[in-house]
């Protein structure tokens, strides 16, 4: 079938909306018609060339969508089931995954890297009939999507999809940098960089667990109002006040735990130097590959302080994002449609890269598919 795509072809490069190939789904694959794509970091960080995806690609990597099709095999979804693509599709065989940690799938990551699908294959090629990549077995930005059996999640239908989207990514990797990575208690302080999809999940995690104080960092003071709708207790724009003496004064020495949620490596230094005695820093954003981040290590060992990587929020996908629904819909958690702050058409992508590079995005801007 022919639709639109954003295209991404190489680093340096503006992504551009093509007419596209997208070949039916085979075994064990469905077809899914793309509702929302929320743009994360990540897919700023590729379309920026600061990443180590193959090219050419098709991108976007949360995303959700409804079941129109599905290959031989398939059992666990059906036409006009509402669903979101995941991007971690443990394989239940290597040794990450019989170890419990099914988030560091190495099976999967294999496929991340060449581009392709579970099969080792691409079901994507542009007008000329060139394959083109899968991103993470997702490529959200598109019109349709193919994907894998295993990395749909089936949604309950009163669940907004708008708001379903961000199960692919943000909420799960927030929340579960809290609770799963971090596994914050009552009363420990808590700060975190970055007030976006993902900063702004983990200062509610922060939050429902009772973290005090919660104290949000950003380079824009613009982002403080929606830091404390999901909980912050103070705020810092860290374009006008050094961060780290002030959450040492707020925390009588350095936090109990820092994230770093920015992938900037001048705030891994500053979060590094925020955390106190005994503290662990969860680094959740991720780097260009074309930078490095100095750290003087000197305390680490004598003051057991720990960095901690932190993908997916360490979650066990299909036991855990259907809990983080529900925990949703009976109103234990902030309505995600405020993380919503703008919707826009594939044809926008591009102005909303730029807007990204100018720190110019509230919350998370969706990409609404007709």
């Amino acid at each position: 079938m022919k639709m639109k795509a954003a295209v991404f072809r190489e680093a340096g490069m503006p992504i551009r909306i093509e007419e596209v190939n997208l070949a039916p789904p085979k075994e064990k694959e469905i077809l899914v018609k793309t509702m929302f794509t929320g743009f994360c970091h990540s897919d700023f960080t590729l379309i920026a060339g600061q990443g180590r995806f193959p090219l050419p690609s098709v991108p976007g990597h949360e995303a959700s969508g409804i079941v129109v099709d599905v290959g031989a095999g398939v059992t666990t979804v059906q036409k006009g089931d509402h669903v979101v693509a995941s991007w971690s599709i443990p394989c239940g065989k290597c040794k990450m995954c019989v170890s419990g940690r099914s988030v560091l799938c190495t099976t999967s990551r294999e496929h991340f890297m060449t581009g392709s699908l579970l099969d080792g294959t691409s079901r994507l090629t542009d007008a000329k009939g060139e394959t083109l990549c899968h991103q993470t077995c997702v490529s959200g930005f598109a019109e349709y999507m193919v994907i894998p059996e295993e990395g749909a999640l089936k949604m309950r239908k009163d669940f907004p999809l708008d708001q379903a989207c961000f199960m692919g990514c943000c909420m799960p990797t927030g929340l579960g940098a809290v609770c799963n990575t971090a596994q914050v208690k009552p009363c420990d302080s808590v700060a975190i960089w970055g007030m976006g999809g993902v900063g702004l999940n983990v200062v509610q995690g922060a939050k429902i667990i009772g973290a005090y104080p919660i104290i949000g960092v950003d380079i824009e003071g613009s982002k403080e109002a929606i830091a404390r709708e999901f909980g912050a207790t103070h705020f810092i724009n860290s374009s006008k006040e050094d961060p780290v003496p002030k959450i040492q004064e707020l925390t009588e020495g350095g936090a109990d735990f820092v994230f770093e949620a920015t992938g900037d490596v001048g705030a891994i230094e500053q979060v590094y130097w925020a955390m106190g005695v005994g503290g662990k820093q969860i680094q959740i954003g991720v780097p260009s590959v074309h930078e490095k981040a100095s750290l003087q290590l000197t305390y680490t060992p004598g003051q057991h302080r720990d960095i901690i990587g932190c993908l997916f929020g360490d979650v066990h996908v299909r036991q855990d994002i259907p809990k983080f629904v529900d925990m949703i819909m009976n109103g234990n958690y902030i309505s995600l449609d405020k993380l919503i702050t703008k919707k826009f058409k594939l044809e926008e992508i591009g102005d909303v890269f730029d807007a990204m590079a100018k720190h110019q995005i509230i919350g998370r801007w969706v990409c609404e598919f007709d």
